[in-house]
């Protein structure tokens, strides 16, 4: 949560931050446990290794258990984060990746769901934007109704929300000014951050 809170703009607040359902790792999971059963099997049957070396085939079971852990991380790192302004996406630990969408861009959100998507909590949710890419697909994250409310709620606040004045576009353009110096934002990602804004005015 402290990673997130240094992306965020001044009087900027989180309201929603999800992720990709744990079911994404199901195919990882089934995959290392196999081998490390094969693993097992061969190392106990000393197929690879005579006795009494046959335990030294156990350190194999190191490279599935590496490489859960390696998905794991990456999976954990991912993380989807719905503000009082935008989605931000953040992905990567080393060489960190992280977009946006503006909140205003959002023209509508469709959510898909299956049968054992409501069962287990998770779906793919479709964001239509006015931005050059034209949608992002979040698939399988959880809760995805909890997600498409939390969009709405900031989208449409309570009393509704007017448009933006030259000062309050003037202070978002400074603000993404900051991001892009942190190195949050490339300076194609702010020019076109910058004209979306200039849009509403």
């Amino acid at each position: 949560m402290s990673n997130i809170k240094q992306l965020l703009a001044r009087d900027e607040t989180v309201a929603r931050v999800t992720r990709s359902h744990w079911i994404t790792l199901l195919p990882t999971i089934v995959a290392d446990l196999a081998v490390s059963v094969v693993i097992v099997g061969v190392s106990v049957a000393g197929i690879v290794l005579s006795p009494p070396y046959t335990w030294f085939g156990l350190l194999l079971l190191l490279i599935p258990l590496i490489h859960f852990l390696s998905v794991w991380w990456d999976w954990r790192s991912r993380v989807i984060v719905v503000t009082n302004r935008r989605i931000i996406q953040v992905a990567g630990i080393v060489n960190k990746r992280v977009s946006d969408t503006l909140l205003e861009k959002v023209n509508d959100i469709v959510t898909r769901q299956s049968g054992m998507g409501q069962l287990l909590g998770y779906g793919d949710v479709e964001l239509i934007s006015g931005s050059d890419l034209g949608a992002d697909v979040f698939h399988r994250i959880s809760d995805p109704v909890g997600f498409k409310k939390a969009l709405l709620e900031q989208r449409a606040p309570a009393g509704g929300q007017p448009a933006a004045g030259g000062d309050e576009v003037a202070a978002l353009i400074r603000e993404l000014a900051e991001l892009r110096e942190k190195g949050l934002l490339t300076d194609a990602e702010f020019t076109r951050k910058k004209r979306e804004l200039l849009e509403r005015m």
